[in-house]
């Protein structure tokens, strides 16, 4: 009994990870397009991103994983960090790159 409780318990978690697969990161020292679209292309070349997008106004960087994979949060940090960059707080959240986008267009009205 305790056996199963224990493996179902394993597998909730695990399928609760699985569904975080959006990385929300606030991040100071964006300050211009040229600095949002570094970070862009920084996280495309890595084969397990499948959208990004950044805001100079919310000091936003979400990052959406491919099914599956995962960044650590020190990696994140590294390829920030050594882009001159601050991370302040590291999110993960089911809320996909699209909907993020949408929420951002509505809070630049």
């Amino acid at each position: 009994m305790f056996n199963s409780i224990l493996v179902s318990g394993v597998l909730l978690l695990a399928a609760t990870v699985a569904e975080a697969n959006t990385i929300e990161m606030k991040v100071n020292g964006l300050v211009c397009a040229f600095c949002a679209r570094g970070i862009e292309k920084t996280f495309h070349k890595n084969p397990a991103v499948a959208d990004v997008v950044v805001s100079l106004e919310d000091k936003l960087v979400a990052v959406q994983m491919m099914e599956g994979t995962d960044i650590s949060d020190q990696e994140l940090r590294a390829t920030l960090t050594d882009a001159g960059y601050d991370i302040k707080a590291i999110e993960r959240t089911e809320t996909p790159v699209t909907a993020i986008r949408e929420r951002l267009k509505g809070s630049a009205k």
